[in-house]
């Protein structure tokens, strides 16, 4: 037992979706440029961790996260760098492998990869993979991607890639190993199988009751403990807004949180979200982080006495939210938010199990 700690920060998608009073979508050129002044300002309050997020979706720009956080890296001295996630099974690993390399090599050691299937599949077709093989192309590229980031040469052979033999691939990262996550969308299936790769699981909260991720943190505690790992680190993932109250928190986030899901609900078949269902998920012990510096520092503990995790990020800027909100809400998720939360973790008395760092 001792006292727990916890890597705070935020990640995003650069999604640009219209404005819903407008009508207006921010260009790719300036949304590029919102997302390094985030990243900028994350820092500066003392975040310890940025994500962009892989899509290939006319919404969405970051169509390679290693460009967008080498760019960060060359903006920014300690926050950590990751993907939030890189589409792996769509994607060549030793690309992979090379563009985070060299990001690790610009960064000095900040960058990380956390690897998923992702939510959506534009990305198969696009590079010539069929969307039935993608769970078979996971298992294979996050083998690959490992042994990748053992010392070289590498001798490999898969199904889906021409095999490699004794092969040296550089640059090499300046970490001694390339820190990998897996990116988890709530299926213990996904989450027991970073469990036996002895992997840090990020579980994605974005829905639901908070309750509904203890069977994925389950199940890989359970696959970590049946491939003879000790513990493993775990983050949780939200989408949430900071703003000076708590109503003006759910009054300014609705609107544009609620285009941006309906979107893909429509695609999908569901039910639009309604404001009762987004007050819902906000009182009551729900997912959403929304809310005065106050509520949001409540909601956070309370989360993580569920589930104890080692990491957490904010996804802020999301659907059409206004840059200036996202800055607003940086600021105070940095300045009042994460010491409240770190002083409450060092409180004495205030001890659980931990689980290492995962770099």
């Amino acid at each position: 037992m001792r006292q727990p700690s916890m890597e705070i920060g935020l990640y995003g998608f650069g999604e640009a979706l219209p404005d819903p009073a407008t009508g207006v979508a921010t260009s790719s050129h300036r949304r590029m440029a919102e997302i390094l002044e985030e990243v900028e300002l994350a820092e500066q309050v003392g975040l310890d961790v940025f994500g962009v997020g892989e899509h290939h979706r006319p919404e969405m720009f970051v169509a390679n996260p290693a460009v967008v956080l080498a760019a960060a890296a060359a903006r920014t001295r300690r926050i950590r760098l990751t993907s939030a996630v890189s589409v792996l099974g769509s994607a060549d690993p030793v690309r992979l492998f090379q563009d985070f390399a060299l990001l690790d090599v610009l960064s000095n050691g900040r960058a990380e990869v956390m690897a998923g299937r992702g939510a959506f599949v534009e990305s198969f077709p696009l590079f010539g993979r069929e969307v039935q093989d993608s769970d078979a192309l996971f298992v294979e590229n996050i083998e690959l991607l490992l042994r990748l980031r053992e010392d070289p040469p590498v001798t490999w052979s898969g199904r889906f890639r021409p095999a490699l033999d004794a092969v040296a691939v550089h640059p090499r990262p300046v970490q001694p190993r390339l820190p990998v996550w897996i990116g988890v969308g709530g299926t213990p299936s996904s989450a027991l199988r970073a469990g036996h790769l002895g992997l840090p699981m990020a579980l994605a909260l974005i829905g639901g009751r908070p309750e509904h991720g203890l069977a994925p943190l389950t199940a890989h505690r359970e696959g970590a403990r049946q491939a003879g790992f000790g513990p493993l680190p775990v983050g949780i993932n939200t989408h949430g807004l900071v703003a000076p109250t708590s109503q003006a928190a759910a009054d300014e986030f609705f609107p544009h949180y609620a285009g941006y899901l309906n979107t893909y609900f429509g695609e999908r078949g569901m039910p639009p979200l309604t404001r009762e269902r987004f007050d819902g998920s906000i009182a009551d012990h729900g997912v959403l982080v929304v809310g005065s510096p106050a509520q949001v520092v409540e909601t956070i503990l309370r989360h993580h006495e569920l589930f104890g995790h080692d990491r957490y990020l904010m996804q802020t800027s999301i659907g059409s939210v206004p840059h200036r909100l996202v800055m607003r809400s940086i600021e105070l998720f940095g300045t009042e938010v994460v010491p409240a939360v770190r002083a409450e973790l060092r409180r004495p008395g205030r001890e659980v199990e931990r689980t290492p760092s995962a770099h």
